[in-house]
């Protein structure tokens, strides 16, 4: 196998597996829809981008160096999760255009990314076994991963906009978002135990 195979199977393992990002694509995507969801999917896409880029250019030595600071992510993240779980599970369901949540921004999307444990997991794992500290390598990954991560989380929110046909009743919808919100809070949980 070759090393850009293996990077795009490292990628398309780590972007399309459940997590935190892909949950909030898939609950905006049966609420809003594909197309108002897109924003969410390039946010994220381009804050793990960015995320691979820190990561590969020496942030990890600063964690290693200062743990303090990944233990702050990582408290901050499970809160963040929280707080998301608290969103979905607060929200009446009401359908249509009448503003009780909005569909999530691209900043949002980004922020998700570097709150996310699973993608700092996965921007340590793939830089630390791809790039071997080579800029290009590291270049050549991001290339790799950025549409496939794009993809990934595009086809949680596509799967979102189909399920969201389904669910026209708000009863329907609140079972949904709270569905979802309860599996934001076991990743939350996760972490915590972790």
């Amino acid at each position: 196998m070759s090393l850009s195979l293996s990077m795009a199977a490292f990628a398309l393992a780590a972007s399309i597996s459940p997590g935190p990002v892909n949950i909030v694509a898939l609950g905006s995507g049966a609420r809003h829809g594909l197309r108002a969801s897109l924003r969410h999917v390039v946010g994220a896409s381009l804050g793990f981008c960015l995320l691979l880029i820190v990561v590969g250019l020496g942030l990890h030595e600063l964690l290693v160096r200062w743990p303090l600071i990944g233990l702050g992510l990582h408290w901050g993240g499970v809160l963040f999760l929280l707080y998301l779980a608290w969103r979905l599970a607060s929200d009446k369901g009401g359908l249509g255009n009448q503003g009780e949540l909005r569909a999530p921004s691209a900043w949002h999307g980004a922020a998700m990314q570097w709150l996310n444990p699973k993608a700092w997991l996965a921007a340590l794992a793939g830089v630390g076994a791809y790039t071997g500290g080579e800029q290009q390598l590291l270049w050549l990954f991001i290339w790799i991963y950025g549409p496939i991560c794009f993809v990934s989380i595009a086809s949680w929110a596509w799967a979102g906009s189909v399920i969201g046909q389904y669910l026209g009743n708000p009863r329907y919808m609140r079972v949904f978002n709270r569905t979802l919100a309860a599996l934001l809070v076991a990743s939350a949980l996760y972490l915590v135990m972790e």
